[in-house]
């Protein structure tokens, strides 16, 4: 009999409910937009009928009671959100900044990599131009991919031969954590020797769990620094064991490493997870929808009472590394035309400058229902009381009073920043957790924004696992000299104190070249619009 897993079952039904409750939301909040532009006209309330004013009254009587899990209870949370919402006017004729989402970071560095390890040829569409992508391609290009630009898109002709001899191959990894993570791991099915380095930061950043995972796999590792960190070299055999285990308790990455790799393999291999938590689920699931657009599949597997049984990974949120597993067996990865959809990370900075500014602003390019894990970002900032609507134009957010939350970001901590400087502006304090694996990143991020802020003359406390932000005024008009730490995701999170009129000099705000070089060209597009109210 296995370990006891009683609300399992329970669990994954209800997400499947979840997720019809969502799809039913989506196409509301549309119509009711849409109802809105026609009432506003004549200034009629959206929210004018009886109906739909105890359908508000009967949710929030249900959401001061139980419910049955923190699923729900969000859920009833957007409910009412978004109900509240519709009783305020869509500001119809009022011009919006529109901005265009950069391609997603994530699935650029995945696609490319699902490209090289296929035998054919494939075209990627809309891949992010960025450092760390650069990284990436040049890595895949030193294994033997070939990759040719054209407007079109990028057409990738994978590795024809993984075996690549005795000539030691070099790849350097500059500061792309992702890039390191995902092309270490492709390395147990190419046969060879490898040195792995970078620069900065990234010599900082821990290796052991993959490493150790990768010894399990056969492949000899000699450090030339620190044990479990770069540079390092490395002697892969190119065969992968039947069964690995992983801890993804400080980076997914590592996880997903493993993922790519596995269909590669001469046999099926189990994949199981150690330590006390799964941090960023999101982008695991972000692999698995990448492989599956190239014609593999993963079986995901969560355990019972009764064994082990295959679940929708797309309405999956494993709870402990105990309750999951994977099972690929040998596949091969196809030629498609892959669209690189709009990354909802780098669109969260302009989502926040419409709920934090003057001016609202409209992003364009975002898929409503993607899997990737920032898309919490509208949720956030929902519940935090900005108001948000889609349109055939993209998704916007206006300006709004905001109000101190608690929140839980262990699956989307790359949009800690934008919620800990939102939190600036709102009335009450805020509380981040679930934000440990921060203080791994391009720099100790939980510390790194920590300090900015209180720079700003706010309050702010740091624990393990936490973050709280007790907000002051802001100050208009104060010239504040901020540290990037070189990291592109701090630089981006501070320029949102300019719509507080402040005028934050930061001291490296080329480091956004990393994941969003065009980055201030739009930055500034927002400012402009703060200043003149219009789009």
């Amino acid at each position: 009999m296995g370990t006891k897993n009683p609300f399992a079952r329970l669990r994954h039904s209800i997400d499947a409910i979840d997720g019809q409750i969502l799809d039913l939301l989506n196409q509301r909040a549309a119509l009711s937009l849409q109802v809105g532009r026609i009432k506003n006209k004549d200034k009629v309330p959206i929210l004018n009928s009886r109906r739909e004013k105890d359908l508000l009254a009967n949710l929030e009587q249900i959401n001061s009671g139980p419910l049955p899990n923190q699923d729900l209870r969000r859920i009833y949370r957007e409910i009412i959100a978004s109900s509240r919402s519709l009783q305020r006017s869509v500001p119809g004729g009022t011009h919006r900044l529109s901005i265009l989402a950069p391609p997603s970071k994530s699935l650029s560095h995945r696609a490319m990599i699902c490209a090289a390890l296929s035998p054919g040829s494939s075209l990627l569409g809309h891949v992010l131009a960025s450092d760390d992508l650069d990284r990436t391609r040049d890595c895949l290009t030193a294994l033997g991919a070939q990759f040719h630009s054209s407007d079109q898109g990028i057409r990738v002709q994978g590795i024809p031969n993984r075996d690549l001899g005795w000539d030691c191959v070099d790849l350097f990894m500059g500061e792309s954590g992702t890039t390191c993570r995902l092309i270490t791991g492709i390395l147990a099915v190419c046969s060879g020797h490898f040195h792995i380095h970078g620069t900065g930061r990234l010599h900082d950043r821990p290796m052991t769990a993959l490493l150790h995972a990768l010894s399990c796999c056969g492949i000899t590792i000699a450090s030339q620094g620190r044990e479990g960190f770069l540079p390092l070299r490395l002697h892969s055999s190119g065969t992968l064991p039947h069964r690995v285990s992983i801890d993804s308790s400080e980076s997914s990455q590592f996880l997903s490493a493993l993922l790519l790799a596995a269909p590669c393999g001469a046999q099926t291999m189990t994949i199981t997870l150690e330590g006390k938590k799964i941090v960023s689920w999101p982008y695991v699931a972000l692999t698995l929808e990448v492989m599956e657009a190239f014609g593999v599949t993963v079986e995901v597997q969560t355990r019972l009472d009764h064994g082990w049984e295959s679940v929708d990974w797309r309405l999956f949120h494993p709870v402990s590394p105990d309750f999951v597993r994977f099972r690929v067996h040998p596949q091969t990865y196809g030629t498609p035309h892959y669209m690189v959809e709009g990354d909802w990370s780098n669109a969260s900075y302009f989502l926040a400058a419409g709920a934090l500014g003057s001016s609202p602003v409209c992003v364009a390019g975002l898929c409503p229902d993607s899997m990737q894990g920032d898309r919490a970002i509208l949720s956030i900032l929902t519940d935090m009381g900005a108001v948000s609507t889609w349109d055939e134009q993209g998704c916007t957010v206006f300006p709004s009073r905001l109000t101190g939350i608690r929140v839980d970001m262990t699956s989307c901590p790359d949009i800690v920043p934008i919620v800990a400087v939102a939190a600036c502006f709102a009335k009450g304090p805020t509380t981040i957790t679930g934000i440990a694996h921060l203080r791994l990143k391009e720099s100790d991020r939980l510390e790194a924004i920590a300090s900015q802020l209180r720079l700003a003359g706010q309050i702010v406390e740091t624990g393990d696992d936490r973050l709280i932000i007790t907000p002051q005024s802001l100050r208009p008009g104060v010239r504040l000299t901020l540290s990037s730490f070189n990291d592109h995701r701090m630089a981006m999170s501070l320029s949102l104190l300019a719509c507080g009129g402040m005028q934050p000099l930061l001291d490296n705000p080329h480091c956004v070249s990393k994941s969003f070089p065009g980055f201030w060209e739009q930055w500034r597009k927002v400012l402009r619009a703060q200043t003149d109210g219009s789009g």
